[in-house]
């Protein structure tokens, strides 16, 4: 959607808006993120079945033109992930700007996705 039809929407068709794409950036976040551990496990399965020192070992994996498949396949879905995360930021600034609060920010969740586990150590 335009900025311009956004802004034209009532507060009502926004706030389905968001949820309708903030549903659709986690959806997306989670195949991507199931993708790219299948990928590392294929990696590690495709190291374990070489033979040789380690240094042939990754340099067959680093060659294996399947795997080399599937990274660029994870790459554009990241960058899907991310354009759909421009889509709910740009909605939740319309929101506020509306005076209206958004439930969380999207920034919120994916920082404390990314920080470091310190369980009870």
């Amino acid at each position: 959607m335009s900025i311009e039809e956004l802004l034209s929407m009532s507060d009502h068709a926004l706030l389905r808006a968001y949820a309708d794409v903030r549903r659709q950036f986690v959806e997306k976040r989670f195949a991507r993120d199931t993708h790219r551990a299948r990928l590392e496990w294929m990696k590690a399965r495709a190291f374990v079945n070489s033979s040789g020192g380690v240094t042939e070992r990754k340099m067959a994996v680093d060659v294996s033109e399947e795997l080399a498949r599937k990274g660029q396949e994870l790459r554009e879905m990241s960058r899907d992930v991310d354009l759909l995360k421009i889509d709910v930021d740009v909605i939740a600034i319309l929101i506020r700007l509306r005076g209206a609060h958004v439930p969380i920010p999207a920034q919120a969740e994916d920082a404390a996705e990314n920080e470091p586990d310190h369980g009870g150590a």
